[in-house]
């Protein structure tokens, strides 16, 4: 069993910059990124494969990056420009090559003045 320790969420201004992490115990063929706001379905918001293709959703793309570090099985999401719609839980996703899936806890990551 993969466990997923996401870290780096908080508060941040509009038009701020945030960095969230996720390490997995253990190797993950494809990682990313899903979040959920309040009375909403969670939704992609960016994945990264071993190899490192990627693909975004179209609300944050130009403004997310993601990118990982497969010798520490760590995926990162660097946030800029951040929006108040951008608040939500932050849940990092894993895939492996038998198609097992995995989530972390959640982190939260709210933009407000």
């Amino acid at each position: 069993q993969v466990q997923l320790v996401e870290s780096g969420g908080g508060l941040v201004q509009p038009g701020g910059s945030l960095r969230v992490s996720c390490t997995a115990s253990g190797n993950i063929f494809r990682m990313g990124w899903y979040r959920q706001a309040p009375g909403k379905q969670r939704e992609l918001v960016a994945l990264i494969s071993s190899s490192s293709s990627t693909n975004y959703a179209d609300s944050v793309k130009d403004r997310f990056t993601i990118s990982r570090d497969n010798a520490k099985n760590t995926v990162y999401l660097q946030m800029n420009s951040l929006k108040p719609e951008d608040t939500a839980v932050y849940y990092c996703y894993g895939r492996d090559i038998f198609f097992r899936e995995y989530w972390g806890q959640g982190i939260q990551v709210t933009v407000s003045s």
